[in-house]
């Protein structure tokens, strides 16, 4: 994004992205927008599934999305309802998503990764009066099902005790004369709720109003293919859902772990032009000795998301991308995009606000700051916001009653209004009474060729404070020794603070949330032998 302009106001002290236009009426629901689209273009392929080996065209999509908002309908469920979700991408997830939205009752997607407890709680504080799984994850939500007394039906692995999805299917009478329902209180509605990472607890459920969901991405186009790894209750599994829905694209799901083999196996044999990857999967992509050039010539646009990409991995992927442009940015289930580097212009920023965007950097006595001071990112995005569903007191916590959102993460303007995240806020460490970001650490860390994934902590003793120590994720057959990597960041980071005075911990993967985020504080109980078991899934419990 570097031709889009961020302008400094030096006497407020904030930073503004261009102003936003409005490509629909905020008030018109997006279940009417995408009812519209898709009908007019009905023969387009908009969706395929790798992993069940279907395709749906945008007319199908569309007329199974009606008979199910008519059954939401006549079994009364109304805006102020909630349907639950719970399940990987399949083939009739689309369908459910649309028929949700033509009726304007939200759907609450719940990570089909996440453990009994965690779908318990979030459940109960929304209530939905129905919900869609797949059957081998029912058993983890029979519990709570019964207790809100939620009808339940299966997307996948069907079950003979419970009715399929399939069953709300059939063609009905008035299906050529639906229209779609009308947001009762306009735009600000909610038509979405999503799930934080939980990097800091249980996930928080995150409301999504309708005016969110309206877009304009130019890029997107009917030739476009559209690659991500993402389910529907992340960010980016959503969107790219929209996206391809309302440009005519064709988006293509998988219901199979990420690996770099089997990604190059799907854009080689779908010609993928739009790809959208975890810094995880970057990571891993380029440590890969099948990747080339050659098999990544049809991708023109690699958006990357969701956490931390190491510098040294963005260079390399540019390298790669020969035919295409990638988007490094800064985003927040909470309030949406903040930031986008487009061609990676300076790969340790996270790029120019994006249009409609406000930040300012506040510091601990919460004074603004200006450019190159360091401080607590709040960002404003001119949105009425429904805040955490059924959670008032974190809402108050991360949305101040001037609408800015405290954000928790550190970071920076540089003197061309290039925003940098250095690190959580909570994850700042001392040593020797000097302050330092893991983040730093790591970014030296991953230089090595060898090293795929790090993770920076901190060991506490009372001489030193927070002594840094580092697990590590090297490539398969690498002869990377502790010493090795301690040595190499000595020479990068002379200041004595910025050491890895405790050592390096060589594991096998780096424990994460759903979502591919690190739990620095698991990585480190891993690292110094406690039990965790890690599950290939991203979830980590103690045992």
């Amino acid at each position: 994004m570097d031709h889009i302009n961020t302008e400094f106001d030096k006497y407020t002290k904030i930073w503004s992205g261009p102003k936003s236009t409005k490509f629909f009426d905020p008030d018109c629901s997006i279940g009417k927008v995408l009812f519209a689209f898709m009908r007019n273009n009905a023969g387009n392929i908009c969706q395929i599934s790798d992993t069940e080996g279907t395709a749906l065209t945008n007319g199908e999509a569309i007329s199974f999305g009606i008979r199910l908002a008519q059954h939401f309908k006549a079994m009364g469920l109304r805006q102020d309802d909630v349907i639950g979700i719970v399940g990987g991408n399949s083939t009739y997830l689309l369908p459910l998503v649309l028929g949700c939205l033509l009726n304007c009752t939200p759907f609450h997607a719940i990570s089909p990764h996440q453990d009994e407890s965690a779908i318990k709680h979030l459940f109960y504080i929304t209530r939905p009066r129905l919900i869609f799984c797949d059957g081998a994850i029912y058993d983890r939500l029979s519990t709570v099902s019964k207790v809100i007394k939620a009808n339940v039906y299966t997307l996948k692995e069907h079950r003979k005790d419970l009715p399929r999805i399939e069953d709300l299917l059939e063609p009905t009478k008035g299906e050529v004369f639906y229209v779609p329902e009308t947001l009762n209180i306009g735009g600000d509605q909610t038509v979405a709720i999503l799930c934080t990472s939980g990097t800091t607890g249980v996930p928080k459920n995150v409301c999504i109003s309708n005016s969110c969901c309206l877009f304009d991405y130019g890029f997107v186009s009917s030739k476009d293919v559209l690659l991500s790894f993402s389910t529907i209750d992340w960010s980016t599994g959503l969107f790219n859902m929209l996206f391809s829905c309302g440009h005519g694209a064709t988006r293509i799901i998988v219901d199979k772990p990420y690996t770099p083999e089997y990604l190059l196996r799907l854009i080689d044999k779908y010609k993928v032009t739009i790809l959208t990857l975890a810094p995880r999967h970057v990571a891993t992509l380029v440590k890969s000795p099948l990747l080339s050039k050659e098999k990544l010539i049809s991708v023109r646009f690699l958006s990357i998301g969701g956490g931390n990409c190491y510098v040294p991995t963005l260079l390399k992927m540019q390298e790669y991308l020969t035919n295409g442009y990638i988007s490094y940015g800064y985003a927040l289930t909470e309030c949406g995009g903040v930031s986008a580097n487009l061609g990676i212009t300076k790969p340790s920023s996270v790029g120019k606000l994006v249009p409609g965007i406000k930040v300012k950097i506040l510091d601990d006595a919460g004074r603004s700051l200006g450019h190159n001071e360091t401080g607590e990112i709040l960002v404003h995005n001119n949105k009425i916001w429904n805040g955490y569903y059924g959670n008032p007191n974190e809402t108050k916590h991360m949305q101040d009653y001037q609408g800015w959102f405290h954000t928790g993460d550190l970071g920076y303007f540089d003197s061309e209004n290039y925003l940098y995240v250095l690190d959580r806020k909570r994850d700042v460490l001392k040593f020797h009474g000097m302050q330092y970001c893991p983040h730093e650490i790591e970014q030296v860390v991953a230089e090595l060729p060898d090293v795929i994934e790090v993770c920076v902590f901190g060991l506490w003793n009372e001489v030193d404070g927070d002594a840094a120590a580092a697990a590590v994720v090297k490539i398969p057959g690498s002869k990377l020794l502790e010493q090795d990597v301690v040595e190499y960041v000595a020479k990068r980071l002379v200041v004595m603070h910025k050491q890895l005075h405790c050592g390096v911990f060589f594991l096998d993967e780096l424990p994460k949330t759903g979502s591919g985020k690190i739990l620095r504080n698991q990585a480190r109980d891993l690292a110094l032998g406690k039990k965790w078991e890690v599950h290939k899934s991203g979830r980590t419990t103690k045992t």
